[in-house]
Order: C-alpha cells, then sequence, then structure tokens
C-alpha cells in the first residue's frame, strides 16, 4: 500500500514557479530528510505535464564537470526540465551550471532547472557568488504539527518530543528506538556529511559536544563566553560563533540577536539559541517534560513557526523586563509573548510597547499557534 502523502508549501511554491513566466533557476534549500526530493519526485508524477530529467549526485565517482556537461546535454535534447538533487556535493556546481544556463539563455534554449540541497552555507556561498539574478529560491522546514498530523495522528504532547522529522514518527511508541534513529540516520549524518565533510574543524569531538550543549539551552538567551566556558576550550568566543555558524547553515538551530534601534547593539548582543524542531531537545531530557521544560520546548516551536515567517526575528530584554519575540516586517513591529501554562509576568512587554508604541503585542499559545500567520498580518 503506498504511504500517505502531504503536500507541503513547497509543493505548491514549485507548481507556480515553474508554470509562471519567469524564467530563473529554481532551488529548493532545507534540512535532511524533511520531504524535499518525495515532494519532487511526486511532483513530476500528479501535476507536471511536461519531460523532466532527475539526476542525484549521491554516489557520483566520475569527474563533476563532464558528469554534469552530459545530463545537461541530454535534458537539452530530450526534456524540458533538468532536476539535480544533492547539488552541493558537487564541487564548484554553481560556475558549471552558470556556464550552461548563460548558454542556454544566449541560444535561445527553454530548459528549465531544479536543484536541490541540504547545506545553506555552501549551497548560498555559490548562489550568491555566481547565480546571482538567476535563480529563486525556495525554503523547506522540519514538519509544524499540522503537517504532522496530516500524515500521522500525533498528539500535540508527543509532537512536542517527538516533532520535525516525518520519517522518525513510526518510532514515537519506542522512544529508545526514536531516539538511536534521530542520532544514528539524522544528526549523526548532517554533522559528518553536511558539515565535516565540507568545513574545517579543529576537533570535531568537540563540534558535536557543542550540539548537544546547545539544545539544552531552547529559546535562551546564552552568551558566547558561557557556551564556551562549558565547553572547556582554550579558544576564544570567534570558536562559539563558528560552531553556531555551521549548525545554522545545516538546518539545525537558528541565532536570533536582541532588539535594538541601534544596529552595532544587535550584532553584539547575545544570542537567543532556537533549535529548529522539538525533537532535539527531547534528546537531551528523554523523559516526560515537566512544566518549565515544555514551556521551553513551546517556546521553540514558536521561534521555529516564526522563522518561516517574512520578516526580521529578534528578541527582547532590558535588565529583567524580556519580550520571547520581537518580530519586524517592513514597517510594521510584533512584540509576541509564548504563553504556555509557565507562570510569566507581562511587564516586558509593557515595557516593550512603551518604548516602541508602534509595537503591536501578540499573545501565542498552543490554542492559536496554528493561526499564528494571521494574527501577523
Amino acid at each position: 500500500m503506498k504511504k500517505r502523502f502531504v503536500k507541503l508549501p513547497i509543493y505548491q511554491k514549485l507548481h507556480e514557479n515553474l508554470n509562471s513566466d519567469i524564467d530563473l533557476i529554481q532551488v529548493i534549500l532545507g534540512p535532511r530528510q524533511v520531504g524535499k526530493t518525495t515532494t519532487v519526485v511526486e511532483y513530476l508524477e500528479r501535476d507536471y505535464k511536461k519531460k523532466a530529467l532527475f539526476k542525484t549526485t549521491d554516489g557520483l565517482l566520475s569527474d563533476p564537470y563532464l558528469w554534469i556537461n552530459e545530463i545537461w546535454q541530454e535534458a537539452r535534447e530530450n526534456y524540458d526540465l533538468i532536476i539535480i538533487d544533492e547539488i552541493q556535493k558537487l564541487d564548484n556546481w554553481s560556475e558549471h551550471i552558470k556556464k550552461l544556463w548563460d548558454e542556454d539563455r544566449k541560444d535561445g534554449r527553454a530548459l528549465k532547472c531544479l536543484l536541490l540541497g541540504s547545506s545553506s552555507l555552501d549551497i548560498q556561498k555559490g548562489l550568491s557568488e555566481s547565480l546571482a539574478g538567476r535563480f529563486q529560491l525556495i525554503q523547506a522546514y522540519h514538519w509544524s504539527f499540522s503537517e504532522t498530523q496530516s500524515l500521522i495522528d500525533l498528539s500535540f504532547e508527543d509532537y512536542l518530543k517527538f516533532g520535525g522529522y516525518p520519517g522518525a514518527y513510526i518510532f514515537k511508541d519506542k522512544p529508545e528506538e526514536f531516539i538511536s534513529y534521530l542520532k544514528t540516520s539524522i544528526i549523526s549524518s548532517v554533522i559528518e556529511k553536511d558539515i565535516l565533510n565540507n568545513h574545517t574543524v579543529k576537533s570535531p569531538s568537540l563540534f558535536k559536544q557543542a550540539f548537544e550543549l546547545i539544545m539544552a539551552y531552547p529559546a535562551q538567551e546564552v552568551s558566547y563566553t558561557k557556551l564556551l566556558g562549558q565547553l572547556q576550550d582554550k579558544g576564544n568566543t570567534d570558536l562559539v560563533k563558528h560552531y553556531l555558524s555551521l549548525y545554522e547553515g545545516a538546518f539545525l538551530i537558528k541565532s536570533i540577536h536582541k532588539y535594538s534601534s541601534k544596529e552595532l547593539k544587535r550584532k553584539t548582543s547575545s544570542p537567543k539559541l532556537i533549535p529548529l524542531c522539538p525533537a532535539f531537545y527531547y534528546l537531551t531530557i528523554q523523559d516526560d517534560y515537566e512544566l518549565d521544560e515544555r514551556g521551553r520546548v513551546f517556546e521553540l516551536v514558536v521561534g521555529a513557526a516564526l522563522t518561516r515567517l517574512q520578516g526580521e526575528l529578534f528578541y527582547w530584554r532590558e535588565k529583567d523586563k524580556e519580550v520571547d519575540f520581537i518580530l519586524k516586517r517592513g514597517r510594521k513591529l510584533f512584540a509576541i509573548e509564548v504563553k504556555s501554562g509557565r507562570r510569566k509576568n507581562e511587564k516586558g512587554l509593557e515595557a516593550f510597547c512603551k518604548k516602541f508604541p508602534e509595537a503591536q503585542p501578540i499573545f501565542i499559545t498552543p490554542d492559536n499557534l496554528e493561526k499564528l500567520e494571521d494574527l501577523l498580518k
């Protein structure tokens, strides 16, 4: 029996982009194991009416330049669309794609191109340096609660433990197997294949230890110095910043900074760390959440949801007053307080709105989480 298929937001976006008059390379970026390839394959079977050539770089042994040239020539002669999965694994991939794409435009060819990748740092560099002005980005994310429910009957409490990776949901009733799967099949793969194979890290063991440490501070403001001290390394805070940037580039966390009207204060503030799926935090607990822990994991779920929206995301704190999230969208400013059952006063929200009277206060609870985008219009 065929598995149930969930139409993720990238499905509709891909359909719109490939059927528009805009002639740009389509790039789908996002975490490993969240359905990027599955979505593309399903789209080709269900809704794409022309001919597509699908290729993956996995296990490629031949020269990358010759390989790309060969498959591109095949696509020119027989297909309307060429798709290359895990493009970041090819050396100088962006230069090769640029050359072929520009040749086609010069010669009046209309071959479309779709690239998929799971390492933001590597791909963003290629996009910005070689393919500027030639691509359209489609962002994939870890699965939200509503997306998860479209696939499997999972309670919200279970989502706060096991949510994010659809392939892991079959282990929701076997916590030990779930933990093993998440560590070995997902996290280790990301660290080894997407990060350590492509970036220089002085001490791989220390780098892996840093991941576990980071996940222990979900939706919390943590100074670089504190993180460095717990790593027990003789380096400086630049080491911690480097680690965070690598984990962020692999779609495991998001670092947000303190909101200020002054740009310098924003950049020099301690980051608030947002693991991008709740399962990461569960790895550090491996038990039922206590009240404070549940509040933290719900706050990270809200933070992860906010990273999907247009705008710049921050937090705010002055002395003992704080606001969980600040979202700036053009001229609009939203002060977002997360209410999950933990006892929290609203003095921070009041102080922020007094200092920035244009700000609109928003309260997010488990009951209105799925309406988040509508609340921030």
